[in-house]
């Protein structure tokens, strides 16, 4: 028995100096690789964390400026559109300046050609007179007649 046990011993030796410690430091090596990748999994989430909020940040950095472009296109159609407004209202004013001005040359050539044609309505009144010799009321009835006609037609 006590044979045995040397022998039990001795192997237990050997195991343990050729097989067991190998296997642990093996097993050691397979725990230290396992912590490293677990190390680097968490340092990948919290990077990827960190890009995720970076992208959000980037995010709503962009659609504030789409907001803000929005707006500026809005302001500038509202400021075109005025201006457009006023152009038309001036050209209207324009137009009507002009119609005005026109209207007002036509009266006068109107009033031209009137006065025209009272001169010569004169002057054949006139040599109608001067064919006819008329008393000193007489005369006078017809001056005030063709004044009240001449008074009328203006």
């Amino acid at each position: 028995m006590l044979f045995q046990l040397i022998a039990f011993i001795i192997l237990m030796l050997l195991v343990s100096k050729f097989a067991l410690r190998p296997m642990l430091q093996v097993m050691k090596q397979r725990t230290d690789h396992i912590e490293g990748q677990i190390k680097e999994a968490e340092e990948r989430r919290k990077e990827a964390e960190k890009l995720l909020e970076e992208q959000r940040q980037e995010l709503k950095k962009a659609r504030q400026e789409a907001k803000e472009i929005i707006e500026r296109a809005k302001a500038q159609k509202d400021r075109e559109a005025e201006a457009i407004i006023k152009q038309a209202q001036e050209r209207a004013g324009r137009i009507l300046e002009e119609a005005t001005n026109e209207i007002q040359r036509e009266k006068e050539k109107a009033l031209a050609s009137l006065r025209d044609e009272v001169g010569g309505l004169s002057v054949q009144l006139a040599s109608k007179l001067l064919e006819k010799e008329l008393d000193k009321n007489r005369h006078s009835d017809l001056v005030s007649s063709y004044l009240d006609e001449v008074g009328r037609l203006q």
